[in-house]
């Protein structure tokens, strides 16, 4: 039953994480609705990240290997690049080290993602219907402010159900960034976001992990990681016609449900 638990959630993560719909919020709920114990798999939730990271750098290889490349030349666009990650990288640091224990309560709380899903669902409308975003040309383009503003929007998603990709996403396009530049800004940081994330959790939770727990960590992480690849596809695609709205009323809706059915258990 572990190892088939490990598969749903990982399938949720998959699906879920670089969707502006919050995956941190959408295992929560998996683990209430299913009846599983929170506090087990909290940890769990966090160290499967790992494998939706590695579908964005199978997708963006190229981006990677030119960067990469780049940084050894000093080119000015690949320099500019990092640069941006890095500013919008720093203070999910700082504030991650210095609220770890509020954000670890948190996590054990449905209720907060319920609410989160459906205020971050009218934040997403919000700002589609009042943003004026301008062709920025790709991430080496974004302004060093612009990169600070995203850094810092992406810190209100530590509470859960508020989603790292939505908060990063809409930061950006609130200050100007076009959709496809701001969609691939989230992604980019999402590499560096959650690696740290992932690595600091296992630190904390080292001697309490067993062979068994590497064990569904691994599964977890590779089924996020196949589903992640088709789903970024996909996203893609559903953003350039559509644009966020769509994920916006899904939010409400499974905020508002969630809601109704933890009020009735």
């Amino acid at each position: 039953m572990d190892y088939i638990t490990a598969i749903l959630l990982g399938i949720v993560e998959g699906i879920t994480e670089f969707l502006p719909v919050s995956s941190t919020g959408h295992l929560i709920l998996a683990t209430e609705l299913l009846g599983y114990n929170a506090e087990r798999w909290a940890v769990f939730n966090i160290a499967i990240q790992p494998g939706a990271i590695l579908a964005i750098v199978v997708l963006y290889w190229r981006t990677f290997l030119r960067v990469m490349t780049g940084i050894i030349k000093l080119e000015p666009t690949s320099v500019a690049f990092v640069r941006n990650i890095l500013l919008a990288f720093f203070p999910a640091v700082v504030l991650g080290l210095l609220f770890s224990k509020q954000i670890d309560a948190l996590l054990e709380n449905a209720v907060v993602v319920a609410w989160s899903l459906i205020i971050g669902g009218v934040a997403i409308l919000l700002v589609e219907k009042f943003a004026r975003p301008k062709e920025t040309g790709g991430i080496a383009n974004v302004s060093v402010k612009q990169s600070i503003i995203v850094g810092l929007v992406q810190c209100i998603a530590m509470i859960p159900g508020v989603s790292r990709s939505g908060a990063t996403i809409m930061g950006a396009m609130a200050f100007g960034v076009d959709r496809r530049t701001a969609a691939e800004f989230s992604f980019f940081l999402a590499v560096p976001t959650l690696t740290g994330a992932t690595a600091l959790q296992l630190y904390k939770h080292k001697d309490a992990l067993t062979s068994h727990d590497a064990g569904l960590i691994g599964v977890g992480a590779l089924v996020s990681f196949v589903v992640a690849t088709i789903v970024v596809k996909a996203f893609m695609a559903v953003v350039t016609r559509y644009g966020f709205a769509p994920f916006a009323w899904y939010r409400i809706v499974a905020g508002a449900a969630a809601l109704i059915w933890l009020g009735m258990r």
